[in-house]
């Protein structure tokens, strides 16, 4: 393939929870290469692992095509963190985003933090931290998120993240700033500075630059977290719009001119420039599907379902009990009775609950605020299922469309293009 050297071209890097790619696109939004690694869950926690991923993921991007990148950006999965010192290097193993040992810090975290603020769950980055400052870390300087780190491999700068990750740190959004209940406390020196999604940090570093032949002048940017990286992919931007992730959970984001929070229901917003992603995600979803359904019955089932036909079954599917949104139940129970005999039957039932569930999502948050509904673009492997996707249509009213792209590299792409071109402008 020739690429031509009128063009520019970003690459965006995603580090997922089960593996990491890499996609460059051109000035025109044009995927020019692809490149993917997959990790084992043991994988993932090490910190070696992710070094060498990031480098094999730009070895594996041709030649002739890293010569002429312009811009870097990388995401990473929210709430994954790492305390390192001076010169970058960890000084404990990474938590992954998943980790719940903060459990242990929450009681002090509500002594200090504002009530129902998104910090208090056993899973945030600033429970993470308080529990990491309680280790015996002498030579820690920095807590950087996962995306922070790997972008400092690249750019040489430390204690630099952006506002998306930022967030479950308690990074104030709306005022550009760490409050002052944050910044009072002796872990502060930790924190990172915080800039916006997007923003150029550094050009890449002479090393990086000669062993990937970069051009000199390549800019590694801020980055963001993967779901918000897979919204950017999906081609949603006005407000209004929204995405809905049907993989093994459901996650829903809608993008609003006003800013929701409901620790209540499980509701909380990101920024996105001058709008609010707002959005919440539930337990329902593929994997309860999958515990019934082979990938083939799924495909050959659903196409004897007449998604026009309302099914008389009310279910709440669940793997396990507890959800977050829009219920924020952690001991809500799996609804799946009664079930009939008839397969067919049973999986319309499943996936019109999953369908009215996610209405009611919606419905929760024009409630509480966010603005008017006014199309889904539908990411994950649900999206495929065009029965699922007409009888959802039946409870909308408006246009439900499969996302653009569904590569959170690639949203993380165009975050990086976007920079530029704003650069430039």
């Amino acid at each position: 393939m020739l690429y031509p050297a009128s063009h520019n071209y970003t690459l965006g890097i995603d580090f997922g929870t089960s593996g990491a790619r890499a996609v460059v696109i051109d000035s025109t939004g044009m995927v020019q290469a692809e490149t993917k690694i997959s990790m084992t869950s043991d994988a993932l926690t090490q910190i070696s692992t992710w070094e060498n991923t990031l480098l094999s993921l730009i070895e594996q991007i041709p030649l002739k095509l890293r010569q002429q990148i312009n811009a870097i950006a990388i995401d990473g999965t929210s709430s994954t963190v790492l305390l390192c010192n001076a010169v970058g290097t960890p000084v404990a193993p990474p938590l992954m985003y998943n980790d719940a040992r903060g459990v242990t810090v929450l009681e002090q975290l509500k002594a200090i933090a504002p009530p129902n603020h998104i910090v208090l769950s056993a899973t945030s980055s600033l429970a993470k931290l308080f529990w990491l400052s309680q280790q015996s870390t002498p030579d820690a300087q920095y807590f950087l998120h996962q995306a922070d780190w790997l972008a400092f491999l690249l750019h040489g700068k430390l204690g630099i993240s952006d506002y998306h990750n930022a967030l479950k740190l308690g990074y104030d959004v709306e005022h550009f700033c760490y409050p002052s209940w944050l910044t009072e406390l002796a872990i502060a020196p930790l924190l990172p500075q915080v800039l916006a999604p997007g923003n150029v940090v550094a050009t890449v570093t002479l090393e990086i630059a000669t062993r990937f032949n970069f051009p000199r002048d390549c800019c590694v940017c801020a980055g963001t977290t993967d779901s918000i990286a897979a919204f950017l992919a999906s081609g949603a931007m006005s407000p209004g719009e929204a995405v809905t992730s049907l993989g093994s959970t459901m996650a829903l984001k809608l993008l609003s001119h006003t800013r929701v929070e409901n620790n209540q229901y499980g509701v909380y917003s990101h920024r996105l420039g001058d709008l609010w992603l707002t959005g919440g995600a539930s337990n329902t979803g593929g994997a309860v599907l999958q515990q019934f359904f082979s990938n083939t019955e799924l495909q050959q089932l659903s196409l004897q379902i007449d998604p026009q036909q309302a099914s008389h079954l009310d279910y709440y599917p669940l793997s396990k009990p507890g959800d977050r949104f829009p219920v924020n139940d952690p001991h809500l129970p799996p609804r799946l009775e009664p079930r009939p005999d008839n397969l067919v039957e049973f999986l319309h039932g499943l996936l019109e609950s999953i369908a009215r569930i996610e209405h009611q999502g919606y419905q929760l948050l024009q409630q509480l605020g966010a603005t008017s509904l006014m199309r889904i673009y539908t990411a994950g492997g649900g999206a495929a299922n065009i029965t699922w996707t007409a009888i959802r249509q039946r409870y909308f009213g408006v246009p439900i469309v499969a996302s653009k792209e569904t590569e959170a590299a690639y949203g993380t792409a165009l975050l990086a293009m976007r920079s530029i071109n704003s650069n430039r402008n």
